[in-house]
């Protein structure tokens, strides 16, 4: 009689404890599923909110870039024309009336500060909106800023690329010279140096640069200064990457994908 109730008993209790067991499965896989859609939702969240990002600081260097456009025009189009138009009427005047130099007025001094103007104007029109990049290239402009700087004598710059280096989009060559003409800026302005090493070279699908210079390296309040916080940004708007290394002199290490993504 015992024996009928045991068996009885373990015939109820052995599907309840299986029971619970798929019970216990169910909530497990369900957890499971659960934490893998919930981390799939913070992924995507958090790519949205990095595309976002970057959608946003790609629109603000636009802007820039349209801006600096602009008055790169206007200085070129209407102070450029109205200096040139001052300097053939101050030549005119030295014709007509070449006895005002007698009198201690002197034109041809006043025509050279006007030469001076224009050559600063189209100077600050180039860098603003270099149109030789649009036409040559990346190498080729970056080279002839470097022959401009060494050209002075203060500093020698020695700039290495391949031979036959590949075309980047517009967005990358525009954000890498600006980035050049920072890294330049920093090295002319605060390192005194007196040499300048800069390697491009590629890698499989990867642009990379090494920018050295001899100087003293940036003093403590440019560390964290506006000129750094730009290239980081515009290098991160041509999903690039930059890092500024510590050290004798001023040092940086950039790397661009050649292809868009």
């Amino acid at each position: 009689m015992e024996s009928t109730q045991e068996i009885n008993f373990l015939s109820i209790l052995l599907p309840l404890l299986l029971l619970v067991f798929v019970i216990a499965i169910g909530v497990f896989l369900l957890n499971q599923h659960f934490q893998k859609n919930l981390i799939r939702q913070q992924l995507e969240r958090e790519e949205l909110r990095s595309r976002h990002q970057k959608e946003l600081l790609q629109s603000n260097i636009e802007v820039q870039e349209s801006e600096r456009k602009r008055i790169a025009k206007d200085l070129h189009d209407e102070l450029g024309a109205t200096l040139s138009i001052a300097k053939m009427h101050l030549m005119r005047l030295e014709q007509m009336h070449p006895a005002l130099e007698s009198k201690g007025l002197s034109i041809g001094n006043v025509r050279n500060i006007i030469e001076s103007s224009i050559a600063s104007v189209r100077q600050i029109s180039h860098h603003l909106m270099p149109n030789q990049l649009e036409t040559f290239g990346l190498i080729r402009s970056v080279e002839s800023m470097v022959d401009q700087i060494n050209e002075s004598k203060q500093v020698e710059v020695d700039f290495q690329t391949p031979t036959n280096p590949a075309k980047l989009s517009w967005e990358k060559e525009l954000g890498l010279y600006r980035i050049f003409m920072e890294l330049m800026q920093n090295t002319l302005k605060h390192s005194k140096a007196k040499n300048v090493e800069i390697i491009y070279q590629e890698k499989d699908d990867i642009v990379l640069i090494e920018y050295k210079d001899d100087g003293v390296g940036l003093p403590t309040e440019m560390v964290h200064g506006l000129g750094l916080k730009s290239m980081e940004a515009r290098i991160k708007a041509i999903d690039g990457s930059i890092e500024f290394i510590r050290g004798e002199g001023f040092a940086a290490r950039l790397s661009v994908p050649k292809n868009d993504e």
